[in-house]
């Protein structure tokens, strides 16, 4: 059963590895800082991001999307670390929303493998915040659970990563926008190749190919199944009603109907007319019945 979280709410993580899934209404950034006890963020090897989208036990996409699947394996995580704080940020630049405010809550869930889900987490009560902290997984007694944190930063992933006590917040930020601009960039689809050119073939007919008309496929035959084409003893197509001919010397090939041969009935085995057919001879037809005990025998 999904345990549908509220803020500060947690719930217990039955098993390591995880999925944590995450949809929003317009496309945004996705990562995870790790920390010790505190929270504290040492270093920025310990931030994964789409400038540096795996780390052990941990990786995300390389692109902001509006969707987002970050795979977790918490036994592979290093001993040191005890918080695992999930953060969503809007891309900067300016071509999308700057604010949580004015796009859809953020969604997100824990899932097995098989993407049951475990627990799930809807981010409320956004206004000018561009990055939020919405999960941490966190280690207590040995064991891991989740719990729905939803704390916003006005000030974007400088503030968020400042206030895990990174050093180097702001460099950082700047290095996780900069992938992430490069990276739609990257993205954007490539023209359609053009259609090749039509040449139009005047002696074929319609819906004939190079060896003559294709004959259409057996409603019993399975899907995609091989109906040869007939072919000649020269294995050109040759058309029903038609017989193949040697070639003569000039080298201009004909063909000749093809006769069907009419069997013909013997006269004392001719059938009967049509009218003689239908109609029965009327003495035919004739049956006497008796009724009643049977007379005496008439002698003859």
């Amino acid at each position: 059963m999904t345990a549908e979280l509220t803020r500060g709410q947690n719930h217990p993580l039955p098993r390591a590895r995880l999925e944590i899934r995450v949809s929003a209404g317009t496309p945004v950034v996705a990562g995870a800082t790790l920390g010790d006890e505190n929270g504290t963020i040492h270093g920025v090897e310990r931030v994964v991001h789409p400038g540096a989208p795996t780390l052990p036990g941990l990786e995300v996409s390389r692109q902001a999307a509006a969707d987002h699947r970050l795979a977790v394996d918490l036994d592979a995580v290093p001993d040191a670390v005890h918080r695992v704080s999930v953060l969503l940020a809007l891309p900067a630049g300016g071509q999308g929303p700057a604010r949580f405010g004015a796009v859809a809550a953020p969604f997100v869930a824990v899932t097995d493998l098989d993407g049951d889900e475990v627990a799930s987490y809807t981010i409320t009560g956004l206004e000018a915040e561009s990055a939020v902290v919405v999960l941490e997984l966190y280690r207590r007694q040995g064991a891991w659970k989740v719990r729905a944190v939803g704390q916003g930063y006005a000030g974007g992933l400088a503030e968020l990563l400042a206030d895990q006590k990174l050093s180097q917040a702001h460099q950082l930020a700047a290095t996780i926008h900069e992938a992430v601009a490069s990276g739609l960039a990257r993205s954007i689809p490539a023209p359609p190749a053009a259609a090749p050119a039509h040449r139009p073939d005047h002696g074929a007919m319609p819906g004939a190919g190079p060896g003559g008309p294709v004959p259409p496929a057996s409603p019993y035959d399975p899907p995609g199944a091989f109906r040869p084409r007939p072919t000649d003893a020269r294995g050109a197509g040759t058309t029903r009603g038609t017989a193949a001919v040697p070639e003569r010397a000039g080298g201009a090939r004909h063909r000749r109907p093809a006769v069907r041969s009419r069997r013909r009935w013997p006269d004392r085995l001719q059938p009967p007319a049509p009218a003689e057919r239908g109609a029965a001879p009327a003495a035919a037809c004739r049956t006497r019945v008796r009724t009643g005990s049977p007379g005496p025998a008439r002698r003859r």
